[in-house]
């Protein structure tokens, strides 16, 4: 039977077997089969897996085979993700870009296409809806803007995350329960009923889980979204990560120009004329020296 991850604690791991009925399908608690340490590989939430029903009463399994994984994520530790959706609101509270810039940079260096969707656009004007837009949309992101008190722009985020993984991010209040709620209605009382499932009292801490939210449908919400390091990354690989940079860096007088103190360089240039924006320019700045910095110790 074939299932997906939905959860590991202690050993145990949640295969959610998806049914063609109405229901959200069905979670078995399975225990993975001694080959997969001995082979030194280990089952990550987001594994597509082939398992053995051991008691079909009591919902037990064993996982007898991992399916090839499509990606993998570090942080969180995830596989198979096919996108992030990262969730701000345009106000109440202001969105702090510079965690939204460093949520990219890390998406980037691990390959994961982006979406940025604004919410609470019904708390501000067409203003800075246009300039967050530009800022992103300028960058080669796409950017959504939503309303989950006026129940507007939803249908266009529910279009990107049908049958897809998606890795949901943002800091806390920005109405990322909202939208979820509004979108997936019934996969909000489902996961009510799988959470209890698998509850297991004295494992409190946060671990990767993986919500299912309709057919194909996964979203997974990330803890810790507040405090995001980069510190594996080498500060004169962070320009790299800046997409918007790279048509402008052939205008770069110096092989290997970072974008910070060389004279002659084609993205300050940019900056300049208002073809990058001055925001991501300065965040990029604060990262590379924060990466610097690091370095040195």
């Amino acid at each position: 039977m074939k299932g997906k991850i939905i959860k590991g604690i202690a050993g145990f791991y949640y295969v959610h077997v998806a049914d063609d009925g109405h229901t959200m399908g069905t979670v078995y608690e399975c225990k993975a089969k001694g080959v997969f340490r001995k082979d030194h590989r280990k089952p990550l939430v987001g594994d597509d897996v082939e398992m053995d029903v051991l008691d079909e009463a009591q919902k037990k399994g064993n996982i007898r085979e991992l399916l090839p994984r499509h990606s993998e994520l570090i942080r969180p530790a995830v596989a198979n993700v096919d996108q992030a959706l990262v969730i701000f609101s345009i106000t109440h509270p202001e969105p702090n870009l510079n965690l939204l810039d460093r949520f990219l940079v890390m998406m980037e260096v691990q390959d994961v296409p982006v979406k940025i969707c604004f919410n609470k656009t019904d708390l501000t004007g067409d203003e800075e809806r246009d300039r967050l837009g530009n800022i992103y949309s300028s960058a080669g992101y796409p950017v959504y803007f939503t309303s989950t008190y006026e129940n507007r722009g939803l249908e266009a985020v529910r279009e990107l995350t049908e049958g897809k993984t998606t890795v949901l991010a943002g800091p806390s209040g920005v109405g990322k329960s909202s939208i979820t709620n509004l979108l997936f209605p019934e996969a909000g009382m489902e996961t009510g009923k799988i959470s209890e499932k698998i509850q297991r009292g004295k494992h409190t801490t946060r671990h990767s889980e993986l919500f299912a939210i309709g057919k194909d449908t996964y979203m997974m919400d990330t803890p810790g979204f507040s405090s995001m390091y980069l510190e594996e990354l080498e500060c004169g690989n962070l320009k790299d990560y800046f997409p918007e940079f790279a048509a402008y860096e052939e205008d770069c007088k110096f092989l290997g120009c970072v974008h910070v103190g060389e004279p002659v360089c084609g993205v300050k240039e940019a900056v300049r004329q208002g073809e990058i924006s001055e925001s991501r320019y300065d965040n990029y700045k604060l990262l590379y020296q924060e990466l610097k910095d690091k370095r040195r110790y």
